[in-house]
Parts: structure tokens; C-alpha cells; sequence
């Protein structure tokens, strides 16, 4: 296909996205646990350095205001969220804790968590992954206290629940060296016990009537304007050690939910490989209409990767250009293209064994 049509189409799906959907909603909430690839605000409340609450943050978001996600604009949520025919979701620690904000869905996600509670702590306060879980439960609690035990678990079991989480386990762990970690666990054994870890958490919430999962693998990192820097790679080369992680990592989440699909027979669980995603759009960026591929829009050294977006000053002019945003994060226009392969695989296939749109709609491919 000619690329200026494959770009066109990117842009009239955006387009689209933008227009409230007036249709009865697919799923009637949607709740996210995740890391700062999915924080809408969290930390916005903590006292930490990963904080997305000033400019250029959200400067091409549709407020064009900073609102703590780490992107010039809408994250892969957001999108997903229209799709579903609901509005954004408000951050956990943002709202009152009303039933009546939080019954479309709530964020729970939290910059620099990760699977391993202690990950990410250098930066400063984050909520870990199972105190997110636990915040979950707490919101099922009070639905429970307002609606009646029976209305909340059929809102609860037929709502979406979208898990991104992992990743700050090697940048801010693994990678790091912490607790001499590198020489306890070879990288095969440290993605074994993330895996199984974040597994058992899947049971846990299946037991608190959750039906309806959507689990995020890891991006291609090493690709990351921090580790080109970092490791001081010459032509924008992926770091290919790095990228080895999360491959495994992915193919053994994949293998546990297509195992877990087998033992909670009445649960839809969904595996989406990031990675997969990610180097489609790496490895075809004319094609998507990316003109700069390994440097960061927004940031300071060489590929924009040693230093974290601190002023607008720091940014490019035009970040739909870009496939990164900052160090770590990728731009909204990219977010936009893994939203709709999330959705139905419109640019590739990534999820599995279906889409988000067959889950929704009950017709599993």
C-alpha cells in the first residue's frame, strides 16, 4: 500500500477517535493497572521525580494541558476508551472516591511501578502493582456497599480490565543491578518469576469476578532514545540484550494466558505483544509517516535519551514526526497505531488469540 494512504488512514482513525460515541458503550466500565505507559495522573498526588504535570507534557492532549500522562497527548487507553464507547478514565487518587466517578472505569496505574514492589522506589513514591490491586478491590468494595453484591459483580465480570505493567522491572531493577539481582537470576529466570508473578496476580482478580482482561507485553526498551544513549550506539541501533528480555518475557506471558485461557474457562483473556506492534512501526516508519526513527522529540544529550523532558524549550516542534516522545515513552501517534492494533489489528496483528473488538462483542477468532 502507498504510505501517503497508510497515513492518511492513520490520521482519519485519529480523526474519528475524537468524536463521542453517541452508540450504548460495549463494556460498561473500564479499568486500568499499569505503569507510567498507562498513568492518566496518579502521580500527580506523590511525591516523586516520574511525574508528567508540566509542559510540553499534554501539549498536543485535547485540554492541550500537562494532566500527568507521559505523553504529548492521548496514551493507548484513551483511545481504547472512545473505541469502547466511554469517556477517559480518571485516575485513581484524582477523583472523590464517589461511586458515580467511578463507575465507567478507573486508573489505578502509577509511574515507576512495576511488578516487584521495590521497583522504581529511586524515583520516589509510586503505587505497586499489588497495592493497585488492592485499590481494585477496594472500588469493587464500595460498588458492592452502593449497588447490591449482584449488580457490581455483572459490572465488574463484563467490564474491561487493561494491565500494562512490567517494564521498570529491568529499567529500574534488573537493568540497575539492584540487590545484586544480575548475579542471582540470568535474564531467562528473572522474566520466569516476573511471569509467574503477574500470573498469580491474574488469578487473584479472576477471584474477584473479573472476566474480561486485556495483559500488555513489554516494548522493545532497548530501542529506547535512554539505552541508545546509555550504551552509546552509533547509528540508532537497538540494543539488542535489552530487546532479548522482553522477547522472552512476552513469549512467556503469552504461553501462561493461553494456559490460564484453558483454566478459567469462563474468563477472556487477552495477550497483547508490544514488541511485535513496536517493531512493525520501527522497522516501517515511512510507511506510518515517521520521519525520526532513535531520538527523542523532547529531552537533552544525544538521541534527546540522557536527560528526562523538563521544559518545553527541550521539545520539537512537530511531535508526529516522532516515534519518541521523551527517553522512555512514545509519542500519542504512536500510541494511536498500538490502540487500534489493541482494537481490532488494523496496522498489525499483536494480540492474541483475539482482538479487543472480538472480546467486546463476544466473537472470539
Amino acid at each position: 500500500m502507498d504510505a501517503s494512504i497508510i497515513v492518511y488512514l492513520i490520521v482519519i482513525s485519529i480523526l474519528l477517535s475524537f468524536t463521542p460515541s453517541t452508540a450504548e458503550p460495549l463494556a460498561p466500565a473500564f479499568f486500568v493497572i499499569g505503569d507510567s505507559s498507562v498513568d492518566s495522573g496518579t502521580n500527580n498526588f506523590l511525591g516523586t521525580f516520574a511525574r508528567a504535570d508540566h509542559p510540553p507534557y499534554g501539549r498536543d492532549f485535547d485540554t492541550h494541558q500537562p494532566t500527568g500522562r507521559f505523553s504529548n497527548g492521548r496514551i493507548p487507553v484513551d483511545f481504547l476508551a472512545l473505541r469502547l464507547g466511554l469517556p477517559f478514565v480518571p485516575s485513581y487518587l484524582g477523583q472523590n472516591g464517589a461511586v458515580e466517578d467511578m463507575i465507567h472505569g478507573v486508573n489505578y496505574a502509577s509511574a515507576g511501578a512495576g511488578i516487584i514492589a521495590s521497583s522504581g522506589s529511586e524515583l520516589g513514591q509510586h503505587i505497586s502493582f499489588t497495592q493497585q490491586i488492592q485499590q481494585f478491590t477496594d472500588t469493587f468494595q464500595q460498588f458492592i456497599l452502593t449497588m447490591g453484591e449482584d449488580n457490581a459483580t455483572t459490572l465488574i465480570s463484563n467490564s474491561i480490565l487493561y494491565i500494562s505493567i512490567g517494564i521498570n522491572d529491568y529499567i529500574h531493577y534488573y537493568l540497575l543491578n539492584v540487590s545484586n539481582v544480575n548475579n542471582l537470576y540470568l535474564p531467562w529466570h528473572f522474566n520466569q518469576f516476573l511471569a509467574s508473578s503477574l500470573r498469580r496476580e491474574l488469578k487473584n482478580l479472576y477471584n474477584l469476578n473479573v472476566r474480561k482482561i486485556v495483559v500488555m507485553g513489554l516494548a522493545p526498551i532497548g530501542c529506547a532514545p535512554h539505552y541508545l544513549w546509555e550504551y552509546g550506539t552509533d547509528n540508532g541501533e537497538c540494543v539488542e540484550q535489552i530487546n532479548d528480555m522482553a522477547i522472552e518475557f512476552n513469549f512467556l506471558m503469552r504461553h501462561i494466558v493461553e494456559k490460564l485461557a484453558e483454566e478459567l474457562r469462563d474468563a477472556n483473556i487477552i495477550f497483547c505483544d508490544v514488541y511485535e506492534g513496536s517493531m512493525d512501526i520501527l522497522k516501517n516508519h515511512d510507511q506510518y509517516g515517521f520521519n525520526i526513527t532513535s531520538e527523542a522529540c523532547c529531552g537533552f544529550g544525544k538521541y534527546k535519551g540522557w536527560f528526562m523532558c523538563l521544559s518545553p524549550e527541550m521539545a520539537c516542534s512537530n511531535a508526529s514526526n516522532y516515534i519518541w516522545w521523551d527517553q522512555f515513552h512514545p509519542t500519542d501517534t504512536v500510541n494511536a497505531i498500538l490502540a487500534d492494533n489493541i482494537w481490532n489489528g488494523q496496522h498489525t496483528k499483536m494480540c492474541y488469540p483475539m482482538h479487543l473488538q472480538d472480546m467486546v462483542i463476544q466473537k472470539a477468532k
